[in-house]
């Protein structure tokens, strides 16, 4: 006997990836093969493709992970058949065969809306996770983000995705989705507030919550790594776009004067937010940073600032900060209220005000901030750490198992280690 076998389908996935959902997909993966589980990604990269504009910068990296990278020769039409139809018009058929021919125990939906839409649920006989990395299952734009401009409070999806200059996409108005969402086994959500926002844009399934995670072995990377900048900095990581509500924080260092605001991340509104900043040198960009060198910006922080302005499901920012006993700043608006209350490892703010009177706090308080940054160190370890979510993620397996039946699926479930 010997581990079960997943199968990922996701539109996005290394190097072929725009942003988190795909690193977590990716970090789930490992984490996996690392405990003897066979793992094959199937991932689009003809979307990745039309929405990056180049070929990936880097070649994927071994690690034991079977990836099948989807390349139809359609290019943007097959992407947009798909978006419009939410079926797998171009990749139907190889996605079927692959499900077919690799005989897998589980099938694990992630971030679906390019690979096929809802109309790829109904494909394979395993068991099937479907997660929520973004909003996706009731909402046309991803992010709950109302017309460009505000959080939704209710929808207007037909004038708000002319806003964002896509096209309508007409299967949502067909029942599709409905009809589809009950080959899924099991949704889960990113967090507790994602969650009850599924619900109250109508979502009629149960979903489990279950957070990404971060690697345990790469935990303590940041210690005795050298301060990466001159002066003390607040720090900013994510992508440049108006949700994220950067916006509203670089004014409040043009006043502030003990401190440096660093960026670190770009997108399509990195150009308003350089000419924001254009005549405030407290301000730096650094592009895109990764890997040891963001653990740096961490590790030397005085605290990450975290001003989305729209409904996140996560902060995985917030997460990898508390990594490196980074304490956190963090609008008072989705799931960000959630992590800081559980974590006991920093602030919340809803105004400018608030904003600068825990920018003063932190910057004049070492004590304080070393606290709460400690708590956020502990609060990683026990619920966002891989040996804390992992166990959770193959106890949902094990419970859709255990409803549909499926005793020989248990028995190499535990076999392999459900629980480790």
């Amino acid at each position: 006997m010997g581990g079960l076998r997943f199968c990922f389908i996701t539109t996005f996935y290394p190097p072929y990836n725009l942003g988190g959902d795909g690193i977590a997909v990716q970090r789930l993966a490992r984490a996996l093969v690392r405990r003897g589980h066979h793992v094959t990604v199937v991932h689009d990269a003809d979307a990745f493709r039309l929405l990056a504009g180049n070929e990936p910068s880097e070649p994927p990296a071994p690690d034991g992970v079977e990836v099948i990278s989807l390349l139809s020769g359609w290019g943007a039409l097959g992407t947009l058949l798909t978006q419009q139809t939410g079926r797998p018009i171009v990749n139907g058929r190889r996605i079927a065969r692959i499900l077919e021919e690799g005989s897998f125990d589980v099938i694990h939906f992630h971030n679906a809306s390019l690979i096929g839409g809802p109309g790829l649920f109904r494909y394979g006989r395993a068991i099937k996770l479907y997660t929520a990395h973004e909003h996706w299952l009731v909402c046309p734009t991803h992010i709950l983000w109302r017309h460009n401009r505000e959080p939704c409070p209710a929808r207007q999806c037909f004038r708000c995705q002319l806003a964002y200059r896509r096209p309508p996409q007409w299967w949502r108005w067909t029942g599709l989705l409905e009809r589809e969402l009950y080959h899924i086994d099991t949704f889960i959500a990113l967090s507790e507030f994602s969650r009850r926002k599924h619900y109250e844009f109508g979502f009629p399934r149960p979903m489990e919550v279950l957070p990404p995670f971060l690697p345990d072995d790469d935990s303590q990377g940041a210690d005795g790594l050298e301060n990466p900048h001159h002066r003390s900095y607040f720090l900013f990581v994510g992508r440049l776009e108006k949700a994220k509500g950067l916006q509203d924080v670089i004014p409040v260092f043009g006043t502030h004067e003990s401190a440096d605001l660093l960026v670190a991340g770009d997108g399509s509104y990195a150009s308003q937010l350089r000419r924001l900043a254009a005549r405030n040198d407290r301000v730096v960009f650094l592009g895109h940073v990764a890997g040891d060198a963001l653990r740096r910006y961490y590790r030397h922080a005085i605290a990450l600032v975290a001003p989305s302005s729209c409904f996140e499901t996560f902060g995985l920012a917030i997460v990898e900060a508390f990594r490196d006993s980074c304490p956190v700043i963090a609008r008072r608006i989705g799931p960000f209220p959630e992590l800081i209350e559980l974590s006991a490892g920093g602030e919340l703010f809803s105004t400018p005000e608030e904003l600068r009177a825990a920018i003063r706090r932190f910057s004049n308080d070492s004590e304080y901030r070393n606290k709460l940054g400690s708590a956020g160190r502990q609060a990683f370890s026990k619920y966002w750490s891989e040996s804390a979510v992992l166990p959770r993620y193959l106890e949902l397996v094990r419970q859709a198992a255990e409803r549909r039946g499926q005793r020989q699926l248990l028995e190499r479930l535990d076999f392999s280690g459900r629980a480790v």
